[in-house]
Order: C-alpha cells, then sequence, then structure tokens
C-alpha cells in the first residue's frame, strides 16, 4: 500500500512539472518582449526542476540516489537564476532596439532622484509645507503656557 501511495504521489508531481515546463513553452512563443520570454523561462524551469525530481525522488525513496538529484535541485536552483538574470542584463545592454522599453540611470541619478524628495514623517510634502514644519519646530515653546 505504502508503495502504490509513493507512486501515485510521484506521478502527480512529474505531471505538475510537466504542465509546468508545457506553460513555460507557450509562454516563450506567446509573449513579444525578450526580456518577459526570459522571465518565464527562468520561473518555468525552476519550479519544473523542482516538481519533477521530487517527484522521481519520492518514487526512488530514500537512497544515494535521492540524495544525489538534491544536490542537483540546489544546484539548478542557484544557477539558473543568476545565469537568467545575467543573460537579460547583457540583452538589455546590447540591443539598441530596447531603449524605448527601458530607462537605463546610473547609480548616482537615482541617488539625486531621491534626495530631491522632502518627507516629513515618512510622507512627501511641498517645500511651504516643509518651511512651516521648520518654523514650528524652532519656535520656544512656553511650558507653563500663554497668559
Amino acid at each position: 500500500m505504502y508503495e502504490w501511495i509513493r507512486l501515485i504521489l510521484g506521478l502527480c508531481l512529474i505531471a505538475a512539472a510537466l504542465f509546468i515546463f508545457g506553460s513555460e513553452i507557450v509562454g516563450i512563443f506567446k509573449m513579444k518582449y525578450v526580456l518577459n520570454r526570459m522571465h518565464a523561462a527562468a520561473m518555468g524551469d525552476t519550479l519544473g526542476i523542482l516538481c519533477a525530481l521530487s517527484g522521481l525522488m519520492i518514487i526512488s525513496g530514500l537512497n544515494f540516489t535521492t540524495l544525489k538529484m538534491v544536490l542537483v535541485i540546489v544546484f539548478l536552483w542557484i544557477t539558473s537564476p543568476v545565469s537568467s538574470h545575467l543573460i537579460s542584463r547583457m540583452e538589455t545592454y546590447t540591443n539598441e532596439s530596447l531603449t524605448h522599453y527601458l530607462k537605463k540611470a546610473e547609480l548616482s541619478e537615482l541617488e539625486g532622484e531621491a534626495g530631491d524628495d522632502k518627507t516629513v514623517d515618512g510622507r512627501t510634502v511641498d517645500d511651504k509645507t516643509v518651511d512651516e514644519t521648520k518654523d514650528s519646530e524652532s519656535e520656544p515653546k512656553d511650558p507653563e503656557g500663554e497668559k
């Protein structure tokens, strides 16, 4: 009985992996923008490999082969997102037709924009409100009240 439960659970995970890989392929061919296709491929690979190898591990049982499959999952889960990120970054730097989709900004520009915001207690306010806030904070307060 235990063998059948393991087999059914493993086959369900493998079927889920096949569905995920099929969805990934549809996403790759249907999406028009290259970075969207890259995202569909990366996410599908990561989740599909997890489901497929988890199903194989359940079917295989607890042995040395299962340990090898765990190491394959760990390796692919580390390398797949990194390689997808590097490939997409290379695409943004080398593809000249992407300029109308992307706004490239240097870190110094982003830091300058972040410094332009005026915030008081976590709220963005205009210059007049900031000046009024500074004036009210600088006025000395009479602890006994006005008489």
